[in-house]
């Protein structure tokens, strides 16, 4: 699940998790946000209806990353008169200060072995009194992903040793094709202390 293998993706059109419009809860979230100078993160972005949304509502600091060539040069047009950045860049690499990383079907395009490497750099990339935000599938799939799911039990322990858990729970709002399928999630990075004193 490389770069070309996404590229294909969108250049033969297999994008059955697109769903032509901005997340409903993710939407209702960022309603209620007061401060437009927020520094927000939108990984894995996709054809990143979340930022075209951000973008509408004058957040100025926003930055989409995703490594498919064909999607990036896609976006760079669209955003091009906005103030939205859109950067080429593998996630695991990506560095950076985030008042807000915006989840938004990226956790589960990623091979889940690389799941403990996604929460931890996760944690980097937000500022102390940051937020993790957006949706997560409450529910396997059958097939042979991606893409890749789970539970709430899974999720509370993955990310637990990382994140001050103030909200995981089912969606009330979800898109339609979606309805029962996804929990919500505000995380909040933990303090965790790196001292190796020895005595």
């Amino acid at each position: 699940m490389d770069s070309q293998y996404w590229n294909d993706r969108y250049i033969n059109g297999a994008t059955g998790w697109d769903m032509g419009r901005v997340s409903p809860p993710l939407q209702e979230y960022i309603e209620q946000l007061p401060n437009r100078d927020l520094r927000i993160l939108v990984p894995g972005g996709g054809n990143s209806y979340e930022a075209t949304y951000l973008a509408e509502k004058a957040f100025g600091d926003v930055t989409v990353l995703d490594i498919a060539p064909v999607l990036i040069q896609k976006l760079q047009e669209q955003f091009k008169y906005t103030r939205v950045k859109v950067v080429e860049e593998d996630f695991f690499v990506h560095a950076g200060q985030y008042d807000l990383i915006l989840e938004q079907t990226f956790f589960c395009a990623i091979d889940p072995a690389l799941r403990p490497d996604y929460v931890a750099h996760m944690h980097r990339l937000l500022k102390p009194e940051g937020h993790l935000v957006g949706v997560l599938f409450n529910r396997d799939f059958t097939q042979e992903g991606p893409p890749f799911g789970g539970n709430e039990a899974e999720y509370r322990a993955l990310f637990d040793p990382y994140f001050d858990i103030k909200t995981l729970a089912p969606c009330y709002n979800s898109h339609p094709a979606r309805q029962g399928a996804e929990l919500f999630i505000n995380f909040i990075p933990k303090i965790i202390s790196t001292c190796t004193d020895s005595y």
